[in-house]
C-alpha cells in the first residue's frame, strides 16, 4: 500500500487513526520445543533475554517464552503504520548498564545507537521579553558553554548554578553507581543471618552501601533532599526561572503518576540521569532500527551461546511441588518443566496471576498485592510527512532537520504549574486538558525507520488516569479525543502538525498493560517512589530476586533497580541463581 493510498483511504481530513497494520517480527531461532531445561524465562522483555543470556553462557540450557508475537517486551520495534517502524513504548536508551553492555558484547551482536547532542528543547508558547530581548524557547546539550548562552537568556545567575547543579547530579550517581550493579540489602537476611554463607552475604552487601553513603560525602544533604523532597523545592533551591526549571521537572515526574510538588519526586529526576552511553555519562541515544534492535542484540547474543527463545508462547501458570516451582504451563497446556524458572513479568503478574492460589504466605501475598503501579502515561507514536515546523525556531529550509528535532522536546512545559495542574486533572479521574508531552523524533538521526522525507514521531504524555470518572471508559471515541486534544496543543506550537500526520497508534494505560502487561500500565514495573526501592522492592520478602517458593525468581523491572531500559535486574538475577546452584543441585 503506497503512502498516497494510504492518505486516501484515511481522508485528507479524517481522524488519522490506524489499528496495527504490520508489525516487525524479530528474530528468534528455529528450534523445537522440549518438554525441559535447566531454566525457562517467562517473557523475553529486554531483563528476561539479559538473564537468559548470561544463563546460558554458564552452561545451563534456557529457553525464554514470550506470549507475543515479537520479542523485547517494552523494547520493541513495531511497524504500525505501513513504512514507519516505532518504537512503540520504551524509545530512548541511556540506562543500559556499561557491564551489560560490555559482558554481552552488544556492537557484536548488532547494536548502533545515535547518541543525541543537544538532549532537551523547551519552545515557549509566548515568548518573553527579558531585559529587552525576546526569548523563545530554551536549548540544552553537553555544551556547557552553549548551555551557559541559552539559560543566561532567562537568568544569567540560573546559567552560572546550572553547572554546578549538574556537577551535583553527576558525583551523587557516581557515589551510587555500584549499587545498580549489585543485589540489596536483603532485610530479613539482616534480621537473621545465620549461616555464615549468610553473614558473608550480608556483609558485601553492606559494606557496598555503607561505602556508597560514605562516598556522597558532602552530597548527602543534597541526596537526602532528592530522595525525600518535592522536586519543586530541589529546583527552587537552585534556580530562580521557570522554563529552566520546568524542563528539569519533567524528568522528576515522567513515567510517575506524582507532581513536581509530591514528596521523593526528586529521585525520578536523579533516577533519570543515571545513564552512560558510549562512555559519556548521562548521554542519551537513539537505537538504529528502534528499540527493538536493542532486544535483538541481547537475544543474538543469548542464541548465540545456545539459548531458545520462542513467540507466541504464552505462559498461563507456574507449576509449583512441594513449596518449590518446577516448570510452566503453557496457555495451550504444554507443560514445560524447568529446574529454576525467572519471570520477567510484573510482580503483580509473577505471583498473584501465575502462582496457584494461596502458594505465597499470606503476609508476603498481601504485601505484593499493595505494591502501587499508578500510572500517569499515554504513549501516541506518529508517522508524519514532514518535519515539525517550530513556531520558535522556524525551519531553515523546507523539511529540515534542525538540532531541536533531536532532542526530546517538551511541550506545555514553560511552568511548573502547567505540570502540576496537568496532574490535579488526572487526579480529579480526568485526562489533563493541558497535558505534558515530551515529544521525540527518532528517525531525525535514523533514516531507517520512515520513508524519505516522512519522519517517525513518538508522544509520551501525561496526564492520563487508568481509570476515568463518571463512568467513562478508554473507548476509542475517548482515546481518540485525548489523541486529539494532544495534537492541538502541538498545533499551537508547531502548526502544520496535526495536517502532516499520516496514521497514528494510541496506548493508554489499560492499552499499555493489554499490550506489554505493564500492569496498570506502568512503565517501571511499579511506581519508584521511596517505600518501593532498594531493599523493599518490589517487598523486603522478595528483594533478593528469590521467592517463598524455591526455584522461581524474579528477573524483571519490578526488582532492584528498578524500571527503565536498564538490564541490571536481569543480570542479578541471572547471578542470583549461579549462586544458588550448588544448593539446589543442578
Amino acid at each position: 500500500m503506497t503512502l498516497l493510498k494510504l492518505r486516501r483511504l484515511l481522508g485528507e481530513h479524517s481522524r488519522p487513526v490506524l489499528s496495527r497494520l504490520y508489525s516487525s517480527t524479530v528474530g528468534v531461532d528455529k528450534k523445537e520445543l522440549k518438554t525441559s531445561y535447566d531454566a525457562v524465562v517467562i517473557g523475553a522483555g529486554h531483563n528476561g533475554l539479559v538473564s537468559a543470556a548470561y544463563l546460558q553462557k554458564q552452561g545451563l540450557d534456557v529457553c525464554v517464552l514470550e506470549r507475543r508475537h515479537v520479542i523485547g517486551g517494552a523494547a520493541v520495534t513495531e511497524e504500525i503504520v505501513p513504512g514507519y517502524k516505532f518504537s512503540r513504548a520504551s524509545y530512548v536508551l541511556s540506562l543500559l548498564r556499561p557491564i551489560v553492555y560490555k559482558d554481552l558484547e552488544l556492537k557484536k551482536y548488532g547494536l548502533k545507537v545515535f547518541l543525541r547532542d543537544p538532549n532537551a528543547y523547551t519552545p515557549l508558547l509566548e515568548p518573553q521579553t527579558i531585559r529587552g530581548q525576546q526569548v523563545k524557547s530554551l536549548l540544552l546539550g553537553r555544551d556547557s558553554t552553549k548551555n551557559r548562552a541559552q539559560i543566561a537568556q532567562f537568568s544569567e545567575r540560573d546559567a552560572r548554578k546550572f553547572e554546578e547543579f549538574e556537577e551535583m547530579l553527576n558525583r551523587i550517581v557516581g557515589s551510587l553507581d555500584p549499587i545498580l550493579d549489585s543485589p540489596p540489602v536483603h532485610l530479613p537476611l539482616l534480621l537473621n543471618h545465620r549461616t555464615l554463607r549468610d553473614k558473608i552475604k550480608l556483609y558485601h552487601s553492606v559494606k557496598n552501601l555503607f561505602q556508597c553513603m560514605v562516598k556522597l560525602g558532602k552530597d548527602s544533604k543534597d541526596f537526602y533532599d532528592l530522595m525525600t523532597a518535592p522536586a519543586t523545592k530541589v529546583l527552587d533551591k537552585w534556580f530562580e526561572s521557570e522554563p529552566l526549571k520546568a524542563t528539569l521537572a519533567t524528568d522528576a515526574v515522567i513515567g510517575a503518576m506524582i507532581s513536581p510538588e509530591t514528596p521523593g519526586s526528586g529521585y525520578v529526576l536523579l533516577h533519570h540521569v543515571m545513564g552512560e552511553l558510549e562512555g559519556v555519562k548521562g548521554a542519551w541515544g537513539i537505537v538504529e532500527g528502534g528499540m527493538g534492535s536493542l532486544s535483538q542484540a541481547i537475544a543474538n547474543c543469548a542464541m548465540d551461546h545456545g539459548t531458545s527463545i520462542f513467540t507466541n508462547k504464552p505462559v498461563n501458570k507456574i507449576l509449583t511441588q512441594n513449596d518449590e516451582a518446577v516448570g510452566v504451563v503453557l496457555k495451550d497446556g504444554t507443560e514445560i518443566r524447568a529446574k529454576v524458572i525467572l519471570s520477567n513479568a510484573t510482580p503483580k503478574v509473577t505471583f498473584v496471576d501465575l502462582l496457584p492460589e494461596k502458594t505465597l504466605p499470606s503476609d508476603v501475598e498481601d504485601d505484593v498485592k499493595l505494591f502501587n503501579y499508578d500510572s500517569p502515561v499515554t504513549k501516541i507514536n506518529v508517522a508524519v510527512n514532514k518535519i515539525p515546523n517550530f513556531l520558535a525556531d522556524p525551519n531553515t529550509g523546507d523539511n529540515t532537520v534542525m538540532p531541536h528535532h533531536r532532542c526530546t522536546i517538551h511541550i506545555n512545559c514553560e511552568d511548573t504549574n502547567c505540570i502540576t495542574e496537568a496532574y490535579l486533572d488526572a487526579k480529579q479521574g480526568r485526562y489533563s486538558k493541558r497535558p505534558m508531552i515530551e515529544m521525540t523524533i527518532p528517525s531525525s538521526l535514523d533514516p531507517t525507520i520512515a520513508p524519505p522525507g516522512h519522519h517517525v514521531v513518538l508522544l509520551f504524555t501525561q496526564y492520563t488516569p487508568y481509570t476515568l470518572a463518571d463512568g467513562q471508559t478508554w473507548d476509542d471515541q475517548t482515546k481518540n479525543e485525548y489523541a486529539d486534544t494532544v495534537f492541538n496543543s502541538i498545533e499551537q506550537y508547531a502548526p502544520g502538525f496535526k495536517e502532516s500526520v499520516v496514521g497514528r497508534d494510541i496506548l493508554t494505560p489499560p492499552d499499555l498493560e493489554a499490550v506489554f502487561g505493564l500492569t496498570g500500565g506502568n512503565i517501571f514495573h511499579g511506581a519508584m517512589s521511596l517505600d518501593q526501592l532498594y531493599m523493599v522492592r518490589p517487598t523486603s520478602a522478595l528483594s533478593d530476586y528469590r521467592s517463598p517458593v524455591s526455584r522461581l525468581y524474579l528477573c524483571g523491572s519490578g526488582a532492584h533497580p528498578g524500571g527503565g531500559v536498564m538490564g541490571s535486574a536481569g543480570r542479578i538475577a541471572a547471578l542470583t541463581v549461579m549462586e544458588d546452584r550448588k544448593k539446589l543441585k543442578f
